[in-house]
């Protein structure tokens, strides 16, 4: 039954973006994700922000709080989807479902309608959190997470 219903989001997501992107309407892509990583948060957002530099993306701000949770905005070219889903992954984020869902309709939608996207932006508000040692927590993250 779970599965059904993200099929169906994923057909619907799909069926917006054909719809959105035939009308000749602008297609606003500012997606906010979460995240959980065992990384230590200052290393992280050095190495995040240099793969998304290097990946032709730009950080508009970044920071982490006394918790090691990691707020980062970002933007990149839309062609450029698959190379940032690609680099959050590398980094050793663990992307919640819903990230998942929203980068592959952006992929798929991008790459569906490749001609139309032209010079588009997508936005991107990241929140990490850090999973803290022990045995519960990847519980404990996916809870934070979702």
């Amino acid at each position: 039954m779970k599965i059904f219903s993200v099929q169906s989001d994923i057909w619907e997501m799909n069926l917006n973006c054909k719809s959105l992107i035939g009308s000749g309407a602008i297609l606003p892509w500012a997606l906010q994700l979460r995240a959980t990583t065992m990384e230590e948060p200052r290393g992280l957002v050095n190495t995040l922000t240099g793969a998304i530099l290097g990946s032709g993306g730009w950080v508009l701000s970044r920071g982490a709080d006394d918790a090691g949770t990691i707020s980062m905005l970002f933007e990149f070219e839309r062609n450029q989807c698959l190379d940032m889903y690609t680099v959050l992954v590398a980094v050793g984020l663990d992307l919640s479902q819903l990230a998942h869902l929203r980068f592959t309709e952006l992929c798929q939608c991008t790459r569906s309608h490749f001609a139309d996207c032209g010079d588009e932006i997508v936005s991107v508000d990241l929140e990490i959190y850090r999973l803290p040692v022990g045995t519960n927590s990847i519980r404990i993250a996916r809870n934070q997470a979702a």
